[in-house]
């Protein structure tokens, strides 16, 4: 079986070291402008070409659950939870535990589970 090709994104090179609330409208660096202007234009490009985004969470000062609900919740509200699953996967040296976060966030899109505060 071959290898899948990997693209690389890492937040706190590409974005901010310093990743805000969920909308815009809330406030700098926000979950919504990643999404929008970085996340959605990696993540198809991993599709086209069947590879997998890493995501590298390490190097920024933090991310609240926020943040993360709706830049991934919001990918996959925005895809399918099935195809995030398929072509995401993230990479945190620093807190590992994100990993398993962000992937609950994923899975609860569109379940309810996950609060979307508009």
């Amino acid at each position: 079986m071959a290898t899948r090709q990997h693209l690389h994104l890492n937040i706190a090179e590409v974005f901010s070291k310093t990743p805000g609330p969920r909308s815009r409208a809330e406030g700098e660096h926000s979950a919504e402008e990643f999404l929008e202007t970085i996340l959605l234009r990696r993540f198809d490009e991993a599709v086209a070409c069947d590879a997998i985004l890493i995501v590298d969470l390490d190097g920024g000062y933090g991310y609240g659950t926020s943040f993360l609900e709706e830049a991934f919740g919001g990918l996959a509200r925005l895809r399918t939870v099935e195809t995030v699953r398929n072509h995401i996967d993230f990479k945190s040296d620093e807190e590992p535990y994100l990993r398993d976060d962000v992937f609950t966030y994923i899975g609860e899109a569109l379940t309810g589970s996950s609060k979307r505060r508009r």
